[in-house]
């Protein structure tokens, strides 16, 4: 990546970023008007149409049906002859799906070997092996039928005094369980639930049921440690105030045990972060994706993970994941994964072009190929060890990718179960989101947003193109962040009690 020039006060040198040699396009980096002048690499280029900052503008004329070119890729063709200088989107910017060549790796690929100075945290060790950033009790629903029992015992929890070792009470209530297709669908909600409960930043869980859903409290009480997980149903216990009392007396069970915990010094090879981007705008693939894909590889080189989500965003960059693919069999996994995502979606007539919001638009992004180059750019360079699908348990060190939706709340509750016990968000258009009992780093693509949004942002990567800090930089600060917040300190989302909770919903209601 090229950035020219950069400087935070706007001169013809520094008012466009040049991403890649190859491009037909520049980036706005602030608002351009009709007949001001750029200089892009020494050469003068006279701008004939307003252009808001993040959009593209042409470099060259560039004839109808043409690829237009952006991150040395091709991000669709224009439908109409477009002169140099023109403002280029929708309106003359076409989504081609086009093909892609894959070059599969010929040989097996590693991560390098970890230092030998290893960073710490201070987190809670789990009898299973994984370490946990927070240590949480937590309350789930087995279906829509108990969320609101399970919302009334959290509730009772809120803004109470914990004892040391005890971060709080988180709730997993949710609309699903009940008239579900038997097979995948219920598959997948009881691998997400079990994920969340039996989570390394999980201390302790209550399940409650109605008692005759699909998603019985049974399917979890049958192979757990009663001091692990206590489960009741509403019909056993005689109804919701019964209930509640009862939860609520288990939740202080739990609470009494988790307050004996503390934390430890662990080596930072536990860290299994998730990465997630939403309210993304052209930025993101200029700043807060690369400078998160820095510190993923940070991560990935002494021995942690990252895990890259958003099956929906990496369409039209998977061959750039295949190329990094650590063999063969990842590879083609990698692509089943968008195949089977595709066919997913060809019953409702939908597109991977259906993805981009109106504010992804608005940001600069015209459609799914250019959402994606950037969105990839999370994952940093080093190879993508495994593919998981959704809420599948994570085991790799380095890159791996979870299949999940582009959607925000889902993706992150497929993360959340897989057992990431950390996930960094990327927005340009300021996404508040969080989850019940992981931390969520915001990281801003954009000074702008991060000033407008000050109390739910955490780090601003807008600074690389303003031109004060680069990549490797801010990929530093976000690696010691993670550090911290690892170790107890609180993000912006949650002081705020951000805690979306969706599981992803594949199949009919019946």
């Amino acid at each position: 990546m090229s950035i020219i020039d950069i400087d935070p006060a706007a001169t013809p040198q520094n008012s466009a970023i040049l991403l890649h040699a190859d491009d037909t396009v520049v980036i706005a980096r602030v608002p351009l008007s009709a007949n001001q002048t750029l200089i892009v690499q020494g050469e003068e280029l006279p701008v004939i149409s307003n252009v808001p900052a993040g959009h593209k503008v042409a470099r060259r004329a560039i004839a109808a049906g043409e690829n237009v070119v952006r991150y040395g890729q091709v991000i669709g063709r224009a439908t109409r002859a477009i002169a140099r200088g023109e403002h280029i989107h929708t309106q003359n910017l076409a989504f081609d799906e086009g093909s892609r060549a894959y070059e599969f790796p010929e040989r097996e690929r590693t991560l390098p070997a970890p230092p030998a100075e290893m960073p710490t945290f201070l987190g809670y060790p789990r009898a299973d092996g994984r370490v946990g950033t927070r240590n949480y009790i937590a309350v789930a629903a087995a279906s829509n039928c108990a969320a609101h029992v399970a919302e009334l015992v959290v509730e009772h929890f809120r803004g109470r005094e914990f004892p040391e070792g005890v971060d709080g009470v988180v709730g997993f209530p949710h609309g699903d369980g009940c008239g579900h297709s038997i097979g995948p669908d219920t598959r997948q909600l009881e691998r997400v639930i079990r994920g969340v409960i039996y989570h390394p930043n999980v201390a302790g869980a209550v399940i409650v049921g109605l008692g005759c859903e699909i998603n019985l409290v049974d399917h979890y009480l049958k192979d757990a440690a009663p001091e692990r997980l206590t489960g009741m149903t509403l019909q056993q216990v005689g109804g919701t105030p019964a209930t509640v009392e009862a939860g609520i007396r288990a939740v202080e069970a739990h609470i009494e045990r988790a307050a004996a915990m503390r934390r430890v010094e662990t080596p930072a090879s536990k860290i299994v972060l998730g990465l997630n981007c939403g309210g993304s705008d052209s930025f993101s693939g200029i700043t807060a994706n690369p400078a998160l894909g820095a510190c993923s590889d940070m991560l990935a080189r002494i021995g942690a993970t990252a895990t890259l989500a958003e099956t929906p965003e990496i369409f039209g960059a998977e061959h750039l994941l295949v190329k990094r693919a650590r063999n063969r069999a990842v590879a083609e996994k990698l692509l089943g994964v968008v195949a089977s995502y595709k066919a997913y979606l060809a019953p409702f007539g939908g597109s991977f072009d259906d993805n981009p919001s109106p504010g992804n638009k608005e940001g600069g992004l015209s459609n799914i190929l250019e959402k994606s180059l950037g969105a990839v750019a999370k994952g940093g360079t080093l190879p993508l060890m495994d593919v998981v699908e959704y809420g599948e348990r994570i085991d790799a060190p380095g890159l791996v990718f979870m299949n999940t939706p582009g959607y925000d709340p889902p993706s992150l509750a497929g993360l959340a179960a897989g057992g990431v016990n950390l996930i960094a968000f990327t927005t340009g258009r300021g996404s508040a989101i969080g989850f019940p009992s992981i931390p969520v780093v915001k990281i801003a693509s954009n000074s702008n947003i991060y000033r407008r949004m000050t109390s739910n942002m955490d780090i601003n990567a807008g600074r690389i193109s303003d031109g004060t800090a680069t990549v490797e930089q801010v990929g530093a600060e976000i690696f010691h962040f993670l550090l911290e917040v690892a170790s107890g300190r609180r993000t912006c989302a949650e002081k705020w009690g951000h805690r979306e909770f969706v599981p992803w919903r594949i199949g009919p209601v019946l």
